[in-house]
């Protein structure tokens, strides 16, 4: 029997600079998952996911996670995605630099 098809948004690196980022509405690249589209649809996952892979000189690795609905939007369900989302955890620097800082 096959697994229900659970929300989904979709991710990948940025090709020139490595960071997290994720497929919007408006088939632009976004570093917010909160501003990702959430995909509940599982034909429509795989199109979506076909329409961002074709974003090849801008993106790498691009692939659907599980994500939930959030009251800011798209949330990960899974710490992998938690752990991407936020960056490396060894010391400040990239998002978490910035953060610390504002």
């Amino acid at each position: 029997m096959a697994r229900a098809f659970t929300p989904k948004v979709i991710t990948a690196n940025d090709l020139l600079e490595g960071d997290v980022i994720y497929f919007t509405a408006e088939g632009s690249w976004t570093r917010n998952m909160a501003e990702a589209e959430l995909i509940t649809d599982e034909a429509e996952a795989q199109l979506r996911l076909l329409e961002a892979e074709k974003q090849n000189i801008k993106i790498v690795g691009a692939y659907l996670a599980d994500a939930k609905a959030g009251p800011n939007g798209p949330e990960p369900t899974h710490f992998r995605e938690e752990f991407r989302r936020t960056g490396p955890s060894n010391y400040f620097h990239g998002k978490q630099e910035a953060e610390a800082n504002v």
